[in-house]
Parts: structure tokens; sequence; C-alpha cells
């Protein structure tokens, strides 16, 4: 449930353990009252905006010092909620966070929910939905092209673009209620179905332009899910070691070493991977072993990307030729293992068995091919590069491209309508309806409902 704006939260900001110092971030109407009881320096009410102030957080009650702090006071509206915001610095540390905390919360704050403090900012009309997700999008980057696209995302990029198309719908939409509603008026633009119809066209291509920046949005944002795939002892584990560049797997000459799906995120030529080190598939008696197979064939279907293993150090088995067929409708990239040993299986061999799959050789042991690898990724899913990524409106998440997707719908049940003959005035419901989902990725039509799952999801303190 939406919790009224009336209240003043208070929340830790930075991360829970040791370090330097941690900050409890407060933010309502009573912001600086609240802080001034347990604060002793100066007085916070009278202090300028955007400082900083030197002294001591005292129990109000025991008169005990609790820690030296730093205390900065920004007032309203120019803060991130458009509150009065106060923000405690202390010495960072598990005891003295809480202590502080505490305090807080018994003189009148309240701890805020998960992502509250941006539900605030939205509310109070700072920031727009998109933004809002963009936060998180930034706090969870885990490349600086993942890092550049929320930052631009945040600045208002894809917002201005909804708000843009939005327009030239209610444009639309007004010029046909003006010739339903004044059909004498000899000088208003007259809205013909050919008109109408030139309008939805082109904003329904506008729509899938946007949509076509999904997945790359959703792989920059999650990661892009990659499965490590090959017989046992083929360099699997070798291979998710080099890419992390720290020995994560165990890596041995014992078949069947891998028992369990690893999972580690990588930044492959500014595509961040979301490396999945299975088991080696095979037929075996090992019942934990099989387990880890399941696993392995689960994570495979799930996979956006396979990474299939062959060692060119010994012949073609059955096992691979099995492997080669299980990941054929799968998006994939061969990979010939120990080049640097005496090839049974060469490179020409394996790509006239595959067809018109690229076979990339390498020796994980001797780091040869990792870059060639790395680039042919980001080809594959990024063909125009990512260096634009920072000028480029990008859709990032599941929800923004399930409400363009039913825009786009609606869309072309305009153009349908319109085919049909049906009549304009109700063609223009179909429009009416893609300008409100519109609304909803910005967050000018919104459920209380859609607010709570959504900012849920946040870390506290944001």
């Amino acid at each position: 449930m939406i919790t009224s704006n009336e209240e003043t939260i208070a929340a830790i900001s930075t991360p829970v353990g040791e370090g330097g110092i941690s900050i409890i971030r407060i933010s309502g109407t009573s912001a600086i009252a609240v802080a001034q009881k347990l604060y002793r320096g100066k007085d916070l009410g009278k202090v300028a905006t955007n400082t900083i102030n030197y002294g001591h957080v005292v129990d109000p009650e025991s008169g005990e010092q609790i820690d030296e702090v730093m205390v900065s006071v920004m007032r309203a509206p120019k803060t991130y909620t458009c509150e009065d915001v106060v923000e405690i610095n202390c010495h960072g540390g598990l005891l003295v966070t809480n202590q502080i905390l505490e305090l807080v919360l018994s003189n009148g704050a309240r701890l805020a929910e998960p992502g509250e403090f941006t539900k605030r900012a939205f509310l109070n009309g700072r920031i727009d939905l998109s933004q809002s997700e963009a936060v998180m999008d930034l706090i969870s980057a885990k490349t600086n092209d993942s890092r550049r696209v929320a930052l631009n995302q945040l600045g208002g990029s894809l917002s201005r673009l909804i708000k843009q198309l939005r327009q030239e719908i209610l444009n639309v939409l007004a010029k046909v209620e003006v010739n339903i509603d004044y059909p004498e008026y000899d000088d208003a633009e007259v809205m013909t179905t050919k008109l109408m119809k030139e309008h939805a066209t082109s904003l329904r291509q506008k729509l899938v332009d946007l949509l076509s920046t999904a997945t790359q949005g959703k792989i920059l944002r999650e990661g892009l899910a990659t499965a490590i795939i090959g017989r046992p002892n083929v360099g699997k584990s070798s291979l998710l070691n080099a890419l992390l560049h720290e020995d994560k797997a165990i890596v041995t000459n014992v078949a069947g070493t891998t028992r369990d799906v690893i999972e580690e995120y990588v930044n492959v030529a500014g595509v961040p991977l979301k490396l999945i080190d299975t088991a080696g598939i095979r037929q075996t008696d090992d019942t934990v072993e099989k387990i880890g197979v399941e696993r392995s064939r689960q994570a495979l279907k799930s996979a956006d990307l396979v990474l299939l293993l062959i060692d060119g150090s010994t012949s073609l088995t059955a096992e691979d030729r099995r492997l080669i067929d299980l990941t054929a409708n799968h998006p994939r990239i061969v990979l010939l293992n120990k080049v640097d040993l005496p090839a049974k299986t060469t490179a020409e061999q394996l790509s006239s068995l595959l067809g018109d799959d690229r076979v990339i050789p390498l020796s994980v042991t001797q780091n040869e091919g990792i870059t060639t690898l790395a680039e042919t990724i980001k080809h594959r899913f990024f063909k125009e590069g990512l260096n634009n990524s920072q000028q480029t409106v990008m859709v990032t998440n599941a929800r923004q491209t399930a409400l363009l997707k039913q825009a786009k719908k609606a869309l072309d049940d305009v153009l349908t309508g319109i085919a049909n003959g049906m009549p304009v005035d109700l063609v223009q419901i179909d429009l009416k309806r893609c300008w409100d989902l519109l609304g909803e990725i910005t967050g000018d039509s919104y459920q209380d409902e859609l607010l709570d799952q959504l900012f849920s999801q946040f870390c506290l303190g944001k």
C-alpha cells in the first residue's frame, strides 16, 4: 500500500557492514526536527541548505554520546525526494550505525520501505516511472555500457520519446474530435481515414524501432545468460576461470569434477555475461553426477547463448556429436579448445560438420582465442557496437517491453479497423488505448499495486 507522504522516513543508505562511513538518510516534513533531537552542534533549523555540519549524535534520554558525525541538511524542494532531507554521516560499523538509526526511529521517524525514497521522488513529480526504474538499473549496472544506458534513461531519454509519441497521438485525437463535433468548420483539417492511417503507420514504426532495442537493453540490464556446454574434461571450468580472471571453478583432469551449475557475472568486451559453468553432459551411473547433468540440460534450455566446447586434441566422440545435435537450435558459438596440443580434430573438419557455425580455435590454458571469442559475442548481440549506448534510447525491462507490445497491438487494431471500413470515431478508441498504454511506461497513468510491486524490488535506503 502506498504510504502517506506526511510521514518522515529513515533508513541506512550505505551497505550494511564495516566501512569508513555509514549514512542514515531521513526524509520528510520533520526530517530536520528529528535529527536535531539527537544532534549536538549547530542548530540544524537555522543552517543553510546544502551544507554539511560537524557535531555529535547523543542519546537524548541518557545523554550518552554515540558518535562523532557530519550532518548534511538539504531543504525542499531541491532534494532527491523533493522533501527536507537530512543525512547523518557516521563511522562505519554495524553497532554505531544501528544505534543511530534506532535513535532516529524512536524520535519521530519510521523505517522506510524498500525503494520508498525513490517512490517519493516519483510521487512528488521529480522523476517519472521509467526514470525510477533507471535508478535501480544504475545501481545494478555490471558494465560501463549498462551504466551509460541507465544514466541516459535516468536523464529522461526514454521519457522524452514516450511523451513525444503521446503528444503526436493527442494531436490526432484532437483533430478527430474537432471534425466530429464541428463538421461545419471548413478550415479545420479533415481527419480522413487516409490521414489517420498515415499517422498510425508512422507511430507503429516508431514503436517497432523502440522494441528492437529491447533485447540489447535486457542484456545490458540483466546480463546474457551464457551456458558453457561440453563433455567432461574439455576445459569448461578453465574457460570460466579465464573469462573471470580468477580460479572460481575447480579444474582437474578427472572427468566429472564439476557436479553442479556455477553462475558468475563477467564483463566481456562491454557485454555483461551471466556465465553458467555446467557439469559435463554425458551418460553416467553416478547419482550425484546425474543430478548435475540434468541441471546442465535445464541451464541449456534457458540460455541466451551457448558456448559449445570441443576438445581438439581428441577425435570427435559420440558424446560430442550428441551435444552438437542438442545445441543445434540454440544461439551458439562453437569453440575448439586445446589447439596448443597435437590436433586430432581441426577447425576445418568441425566447420564442415556444423555447416554455417563459425568455429573459434582457442587454448584456454595459453589464453589464446579469448579476445576473438569476446569480440564475436559483442558483434553477435550488438552489431552496431556499444560505443553509442549513452546516446541510444533503449527499453531496459520486461514491464516497458510488455506495454510497448500492447501499444503496438492497439495501433495494429487501428489499421485493421481502417482496412475493414470502420468509422473514424470508432477507430480512435484503439488510438486512445495506445495513448494510455504509453502513459503507463512513464507513470502518467498507474495503479497503486504497480508502484508497490515495482519499488519493492529496490534496495532499502534508496
